[in-house]
């Protein structure tokens, strides 16, 4: 399986370590040999038709920060070999999804929820060009999931996305497949591990809001600029995905009605936490097809009552009861065997065509 990577940040060259940990596993399993055959970042692109050396792609980006730096590289070993076939371009991706052979394009560049790009630019190019797309890209399916699955239709190409709501914990799968003979009638959850986080540091430690942040912030689990997860955006885009896969809606991230957790105080914890509840930021999916993202008192009991970054989400089927999945939400590994989840999946239903 040939595949073009778009993104190589954290998530992109932790896949490209998996693929490296796990090629005779991958193989001997599903009797796939995923080769990427171009890789793009934010200041260049390296392309070889014949697979890159995925060692040296990486020793690269740790150098030089930009796999541009391809052809250039002379290092040890077996990094020596810098004759493959391959150019370096400015970046310009129609241009490579045009020219460059392959069944996937990984699209993993940084989330954008205000119009989406590049990343929706990336997947349209890519399913107009007949190549199956797996995103961990959350911008393009909060704003226009339902039109991008009916393009990717129309294309007859495979577009997945399990690494977008969850990370390495198959919430989307265990929605969509594992509960096939039943009907789902609601859903709710956390899905947000950093406000997660902040409110349990909060409910635990006794923080302040402002603490809480500052202590998820050195710990890396909140970004220097944290309103996408601290104003509910992050589990809002989440939650649009989950409606229009496992509920067959037709909605963006404009039809959810959200609040995150700035106003959120440490007496508002603690006057819970005197009547054996919790904090947490549920979003939620009601069997009026009514989709919100809001702070909530929820019963320490309860299943969804998980602490720090984790994400859990309960799905009330109509013979199956209430059934929970939790899991860890985010992480670059995690994200990337999400990925290798998909191609596996797409690797799949190629066979079965």
């Amino acid at each position: 399986m040939r595949i073009i990577l778009v993104g190589f940040g954290v998530v992109g060259q932790n896949l490209v370590k998996l693929l490296l940990s796990r090629a005779d596993d991958i193989y001997a399993r599903y009797g796939m040999k995923p080769r990427i055959v171009a890789t793009l970042d934010s200041r260049g692109a390296v392309i070889c038709p014949s697979g890159l050396n995925l060692h040296r792609l990486l020793e690269v980006k740790r150098l030089y920060g930009t796999v541009a730096a391809y052809d250039r590289y002379e290092g040890q070993g077996e990094y020596t070999d810098s004759k493959q076939t391959m150019e370096v371009s400015n970046n310009r991706i129609e241009e490579i999804v045009r020219s460059v052979d392959a069944e996937v394009l990984v699209e993993a560049t940084p989330t954008n929820l205000n119009d989406g790009e590049p990343g929706l630019s990336n997947v349209i190019t890519a399913i107009k060009h007949g190549k199956n797309i797996i995103t961990v890209n959350k911008g393009p399916l909060a704003l226009a999931m339902p039109s991008l699955l009916e393009l990717a239709e129309y294309n007859g190409v495979i577009l997945r996305f399990s690494g977008t709501v969850g990370g390495g914990t198959p919430i989307l799968e265990f929605a969509k497949h594992c509960l096939k003979g039943d009907r789902i009638l609601s859903f709710k959850g956390i899905l947000n591990g950093t406000t997660n986080y902040i409110l349990s540091m909060m409910e635990e430690k006794g923080l302040t809001f402002d603490e809480a942040l500052n202590d998820a912030r050195i710990k890396g689990y909140a970004e220097a600029d944290p309103s996408l997860d601290i104003d509910g955006l992050d589990a809002a885009a989440k939650l649009a995905i989950m409606a229009n896969w496992i509920m067959d809606l037709k909605v963006t991230i404009r039809d959810v009605r959200c609040k995150g957790i700035r106003d959120v105080n440490l007496n508002d914890i603690l006057e819970a936490k005197r009547h054996g509840k919790v904090i947490k930021l549920i979003a939620s999916c009601d069997e009026s097809r009514s989709l919100s993202v809001e702070p909530m008192l929820i019963d320490k009991g309860e299943p969804l009552c998980v602490n720090g970054t984790l994400n859990a989400v309960t799905f009330k089927s109509e013979y199956s009861g209430e059934l929970t999945i939790i899991g860890k939400g985010a992480g670059g590994m995690e994200t990337a065997s999400a990925i290798l989840r998909d191609l596996i999946e797409v690797r799949e239903a190629m066979s079965i065509v």
